[in-house]
């Protein structure tokens, strides 16, 4: 009879076959044993670590901190801010704060925050010194204020307590593109608002001018806020001058008789919806180049109110005062001195100005000098 290897060779694998079953089928008995007693014991420093490893940070909500995280062998949460960047300039920016950070009831985090070496003007320079403190919400809506310390390093740190498993931190109070939304329908339809679209920014939000007061009225005045999406607190006080003017009781009627303001609540739109610093979505400063008309393709937003301001100008009602609503750590009156330019009056009005600021209002920092 011819031998066929093939056969034989199916032969072995078959019994090969049976023999792997019977040992797999012994395995598994003596396998769930094993994995009994192979667990390891972690120890209390482990636990530790993997205690610290829960912690977890999100930024997936409305005017979230572009960052990165991760928390060292100390424990600490690390912060690692993006910054956002300036076209065809070395300025940067990274100082927007506005996360939540997800963790064991009660827990204390230190979290110390990194890249905070901007650049403004050409110049380098940290952020560190101004941010000296921040504010906590168990709720992201009822806010408390945390001190902040420096590190050696250029760095800042504070402690944050999870009272309810979690906490937001934030710079300064979060004024979002919805609260924006909210304070433009409560004053929507008041007979002395007038909400006119004048343009629309690089990502095609619409940019509305509130004209609060008679069009034709002696005194006009200009104020816009938030150019710089981190700087929360221009919409703060847009919102407390619209509850005042707008409100029974006070002294609206006699003010208004004389006096139309007119407020672009929120410059940089794309900037705040999207949690950034200083740019808008093609890379403009809107605080700056206001020696040159602004280039619609790159600053749509500028470029709208420039055509607002000819407007008011070429009607005979250009704005008497004009304020551009800024945050910074120093809190002064920046009073802007361009060169060629016959500054005597200017400088004595606003001397003025801060005169008024002090005797009215808590105002006490003080304004910039000749050499800012």
């Amino acid at each position: 009879m011819k031998s066929h290897p093939w056969r034989t060779s199916k032969t072995l694998l078959a019994e090969d076959a049976v023999g792997v079953r019977r040992m797999l089928a012994m395995a598994w008995i003596f396998l769930p044993i094993c994995m009994v007693v192979s667990i390891p014991r972690l120890s209390a420093q482990e636990s530790g670590s993997n205690a610290n490893a829960t912690l977890y940070v999100d930024t997936l909500f409305e005017n979230a901190s572009p960052l990165w995280y991760e928390i060292d062998e100390r424990g600490t949460l690390q912060i690692h801010l993006l910054y956002d960047h300036e076209r065809d300039s070395p300025n940067r920016a990274a100082g927007h704060v506005h996360f939540r950070i997800h963790g064991a009831v009660d827990k204390q985090v230190r979290l110390e925050f990194n890249n905070l070496s901007n650049v403004w003007n050409s110049t380098p320079g940290s952020v560190a010194r101004e941010l000296l403190a921040a504010v906590v919400s168990d709720d992201g809506r009822n806010w408390r204020s945390i001190p902040l310390e420096p590190t050696e390093d250029g760095r800042v740190f504070g402690i944050v307590e999870l009272t309810h498993g979690s906490q937001y931190v934030a710079r300064l109070e979060p004024y979002r593109i919805s609260d924006l939304r909210k304070l433009m329908k409560r004053i929507q339809g008041h007979r002395d608002v007038t909400i006119t679209k004048i343009g629309e920014t690089v990502e095609g939000r619409d940019l509305e001018m509130i004209r609060v007061g008679r069009d034709d009225a002696e005194n006009q005045v200009f104020l816009r806020a938030r150019a710089h999406p981190w700087e929360a607190g221009g919409n703060w006080v847009v919102e407390g001058v619209l509850e005042t003017l707008l409100s029974e009781g006070t002294n609206r009627d006699r003010f208004l008789e004389s006096m139309c303001v007119h407020i672009l609540p929120m410059a940089n739109l794309d900037g705040v919806a999207r949690g950034r610093t200083r740019f808008n979505s093609m890379g403009k400063d809107l605080n700056r180049d206001w020696n040159l008309p602004a280039i619609e393709s790159l600053c749509p937003e500028n470029h709208a109110l420039e055509k607002w301001l000819q407007t008011r100008i070429q009607s005979g009602r250009s704005p008497d005062l004009a304020l551009e609503l800024h945050n910074d750590g120093n809190g002064k009156l920046h009073i802007s001195r361009p060169p060629g330019v016959d500054l005597e009056k200017h400088i004595q009005r606003m001397e003025f100005l801060e005169s008024l600021l002090r005797r009215y209002t808590w105002f006490t920092e003080g304004s910039t000098k000749a050499n800012y």
